[in-house]
C-alpha cells in the first residue's frame, strides 16, 4: 500500500494541518525551526507505530493546550481526529484480498484510515458485496438458473439466511455454505476485508534520536549486558555492524587461529570501505580497519581486561589509523547511520514507511547530498521515506516538487472580527510549495540558488552583465544586426546576467577557476563608478575586459537604454506602457553644449508623477516588450541605436579572438544552466 495523503488536526501546535499529498518514494517537509514539522511526523507515526514506540494520543500530553480545557467536556462522547490518511492499493494488495473477497477486491479503490484521541482506528473504503456474492457462486459454480432463488440478495448475510439450515442444503448450497465459512467465519466481507487492508497497511518507523555506534567493545562487558538483558542502544548498533558482516562477537571469540582471524577481519573491513567509499564523498582515502586483540591493563575500564573488538579508520593518504571514536561528529553519524538503518531493513523488512526528523544535521553540505543520494538509492525502492529538514543542502534540486512546505501560520485580525477569533492558524502543510512566506523558502530558494550558481555557466566564453534586461537588449541587437547582414556578436558568448557590478567580483571568484574566458559590460553611473574601478584593476579580470556603457553612449554617465539612444528610448516606453495624453513621455530637450543625462533617470521622474492606473516602472518590461515585438518594431533613430551596439559587440569579439589565440583545448564544464537574477538598481 502507498500512502497517498494525510492530515493531521488537535495535535500539539497543529490545529488542522490542511490534507497534503505524499510522494510515492521520498517526501521532503522543509520549514523554519518550531514550525511544527516534527509533530507532523510524531502524529503520523502514532497511526500505527513500529514496536518500541508510543502510538497512543494522550488528550493532557498532546491536545493543542489553549483549547484543551474546551475540549475534554466532548472528549467521551465525540473524540476528536487526529490522523487521516489515504492511501492506495498495489497489486500485492489486490491479490491478498481477492483471497478473501475474490474478484470484487478490484472493486476498492482508495482507503481512507483514521485515527482519533481515543485510539479507536477506522477504516473507509468501498466494496461492493454483491460482487462479492457474484465471485462466491461463480466459484461453487452455480448455473444461472439455479441462481434465481438468490434474486435480490444483495449481502452475505442475507445469503447465509437464504441458504437455510444445512440439514435442509442441498450439495451446492452445502459447497457454498462452506465457502462462506471458510472466508469469513462469523465476519462480514467487509470486516474480512478491514483485517487483510489493516495487516497490509504499512507500519511507521519514527526516528528523531539517532543512534552512534561505538569504535570499540568490551567482549567481557557486552557478555554480561546480555546476561541480564541490559544491551544499551550503542550495543545494538555495533550488533548491527557485525550483522552486516555475517558476524557476532560469539564467532570471533571462536576461532582459534591467526589466519582465520585475519581473513575474516580483512573481509569485514573491505566489505564495510566499499559501502563507506560509495556514500561517503568527504574523502576517498579512508578504510575500515578491525582490532581483535587482548585488553591492555593500562587502558580505561572496561577495556582493560578480556578481548576487545576495535574499530579503526585508515587514512592511506597519510598512512595513519585513528579510532573510530575520534573521527568527526558528522563521520560517525554518517556511518553509524548507514550501519543502524541496514540492519532495521533486515529486521522490520520492507512493509514500512520510514518518517526521519532532520536527519543529517551533523553532516557538510556535500555529505548531506550523500544522504540524500543513500535515501535515494537504498531506502526509497524499499520504503516509503519522509523527512523534516530546513536545510537547502537536504532538498534534492532535480525533484523540488516533492517538497512540502510546513508552516506555523498567523493571521492578523481585523477590528470587524469577533473578539474572540484566535489568530494563531497552527501549523499548515501545503504541496504549493511557492506560496509559503519567504522565512519558509528560505531552504527552498537557497537549494535553487546553490543548483543554478553550480550550472551557470553554459560555455566557455561569458559576458557578465548586471540584469535581464541588459541580456535582452543585447539579445534583440545581436539578432537585428544579423539580420541586416551587419557585424554582430560572436555567438560563441554567452551572456549570464549577475544582479550587479557589485556581486561580478563575487562571482568572478566564485568561478574564476574554471578556466573560464569572461568580459564585463556594466553601467556607469554615480553610486557604481567606485565598485566599476575597484574591478578594472583588480586581477579578477585581465586588462581590458571590462566595458562601460559611457564608452559607447558618448556620456559621462550611462545605463544600456543610453545605447538605445533618448528619443528611441522614449518611443519605446511609451509604446510598452501604453501611455496615452498627457501622460506620453516627450525625449528630454538638451541645450547646446550641454552634457546629457541618463535617459533612465529622466524616464523614473516622469513615472514619479504618473497617476495610480499607469504600472510602476520597471526597467526589465521595456526590453521585454522589444523583444516580444519582433525584430520589426519601429523605433525613432534606430540606425544611430545599431552602431553602438556594433561597436560594442566589435569589442568584445576583439577580446574573445585574442582569447582564442592563446587557447588549446577548452575544458567544457560538466554542468550547464544559467542564472536569472533582478538588476541592481
Amino acid at each position: 500500500m502507498k500512502l497517498k495523503a494525510a492530515r493531521i488536526t488537535n495535535y500539539k501546535c497543529i490545529k488542522d494541518s490542511t490534507e497534503f499529498s505524499l510522494d510515492e518514494k521520498i517526501t521532503c517537509l522543509v520549514g523554519k525551526n518550531e514550525a511544527g514539522k516534527t509533530a507532523i511526523l510524531e502524529a503520523l507515526a502514532k497511526l500505527k507505530p513500529t514496536a518500541g514506540f508510543d502510538g497512543n494520543f494522550d488528550v493532557t500530553r498532546d491536545y493543542p493546550r489553549h483549547e484543551l480545557s474546551d475540549y475534554e467536556a466532548s472528549h467521551e462522547r465525540n473524540p476528536a481526529v487526529v490522523v487521516c490518511t489515504t492511501w492506495e492499493l498495489e497489486e500485492g494488495d489486490y491479490s491478498a484480498l481477492e483471497d478473501v473477497v475474490g474478484p470484487a477486491a478490484r472493486t476498492i479503490g482508495a482507503i481512507r484510515i483514521t485515527k482519533n484521541y481515543n485510539n479507536a482506528v477506522y477504516l473507509e473504503y468501498d466494496l461492493d458485496e454483491e460482487e462479492v456474492i457474484k465471485g462466491l457462486l461463480e466459484e461453487v459454480d452455480f448455473q444461472a438458473k439455479d441462481r434465481t432463488e438468490f434474486k435480490g440478495v444483495s449481502t452475505v448475510s442475507q445469503l447465509v439466511k437464504q441458504l437455510g439450515e444445512p440439514s435442509e442444503q442441498q450439495q451446492q448450497q452445502q459447497a457454498l455454505a462452506g465457502l462462506i465459512q471458510s472466508r469469513f467465519g462469523e465476519k462480514s466481507p467487509r470486516d474480512a476485508a478491514r483485517d487483510v487492508i489493516w495487516q497490509r497497511t504499512p507500519s511507521f518507523a519514527f526516528f528523531s534520536q539517532y543512534l552512534r555506534m561505538p569504535g570499540q567493545l568490551a567482549v567481557n562487558a557486552f557478555n554480561t549486558r546480555v546476561a541480564q538483558k541490559s544491551l544499551t542502544e550503542e550495543d545494538r548498533v555495533f550488533e548491527s555492524l557485525l550483522a552486516m558482516i555475517g558476524m557476532t562477537v560469539e564467532k570471533f571469540a571462536e576461532i582459534d587461529n591467526y589466519e582465520e582471524l585475519s581473513a575474516k577481519l580483512e573481509a569485514a573491513e573491505n566489505k564495510l570501505t566499499r559501502e563507506l567509499v560509495r556514500y561517503w564523498s568527504q574523502s576517498e582515502y579512508l578504510k575500515m580497519r578491525f582490532r581483535f586483540e587482548h585488553s591492555r591493563p593500562g587502558d580505561e575500564a572496561p577495556f582493560n581486561e578480556g578481548w576487545i573488538l576495535r574499530t579503526r579508520i585508515e587514512n592511506t593518504r597519510h598512512g595513519a589509523t585513528t579510532g573510530f571514536d575520534q573521527r568527526s561528529s558528522g563521520f560517525i553519524w554518517f556511518f553509524s547511520f548507514l550501519v543502524w538503518f541496514n540492519q532495521l531493513r533486515r529486521n522490520i523488512g520492507g512493509n514500512l514507511i520510514v518518517l526521519l526528523d532532520e536527519p543529517g544535521l551533523a553532516l557538510h553540505a556535500s555529505a548531506q547530498a550523500d544522504l540524500l543520494r543513500y535515501i535515494e538509492e537504498r531506502l526509497s525502492p524499499t520504503y516509503q521515506v519522509a523527512y523534516t529538514t530546513h536545510s537547502p543542502f537536504m532538498i534534492d534540486a532535480s525533484d523540488i516538487m516533492r517538497t512540502r512546505t510546513v508552516e506555523d501560520v498567523y493571521q492578523e485580525v481585523s477590528p470587524e472580527d469577533d473578539p474572540d477569533t484566535d489568530p494563531h492558524r497552527g501549523t499548515k502543510v501545503s504541496d504549493q510549495i511557492l506560496r509559503a512566506d519567504h522565512a519558509t523558502l528560505f531552504p527552498l530558494r537557497a537549494c535553487l540558488g546553490y543548483e543554478i550558481t553550480q550550472t551557470l555557466f553554459i560555455s566557455k566564453y561569458n559576458v557578465l552583465v548586471e540584469g535581464p534586461s541588459d541580456l535582452l537588449y543585447i539579445d534583440w541587437f545581436r539578432r537585428k544586426l544579423a539580420a541586416l547582414g551587419r557585424a554582430t556578436l560572436d555567438p560563441r558568448w554567452t551572456v549570464t546576467p549577475c544582479g550587479s557590478v557589485t556581486k561580478i567580483a563575487a562571482f568572478m571568484n566564485l568561478f574564476g577557476g574554471n578556466d573560464l574566458e569572461c568580459a564585463v559590460v556594466c553601467d556607469f553611473a554615480d553610486g557604481s563608478k567606485g565598485k566599476v574601478r575597484e574591478l578594472q584593476e583588480s586581477e579578477l579580470l585581465k586588462a581590458g575586459r571590462v566595458l562601460t556603457i559611457d564608452a559607447y553612449a558618448n556620456r559621462p554617465e550611462a545605463d544600456i537604454e543610453d545605447l538605445l539612444g533618448d528619443n528611441a528610448y522614449v518611443d519605446l516606453v511609451n509604446q510598452c506602457y501604453s501611455l496615452e495624453g498627457g501622460n506620453i513621455i516627450m525625449p528630454p530637450k538638451v541645450a547646446d553644449g550641454a552634457t546629457p543625462g541618463r535617459i533612465m533617470k529622466y524616464v523614473e521622474e516622469h513615472f514619479r508623477v504618473m497617476p495610480p492606473e499607469i504600472p510602476e516602472l520597471n526597467h526589465t518590461d521595456p526590453a521585454d516588450f522589444m523583444v516580444r515585438q519582433g525584430l520589426d518594431i519601429k523605433l525613432p533613430e534606430l540606425d544611430a541605436a545599431l552602431e553602438r551596439f556594433e561597436k560594442l559587440f566589435a569589442d568584445l569579439n576583439t577580446i574573445l579572438h585574442g582569447a582564442d589565440q592563446k587557447e588549446t583545448t577548452p575544458k567544457v564544464p560538466t554542468r550547464v544552466g544559467r542564472r536569472s537574477d533582478t538588476r541592481g538598481q
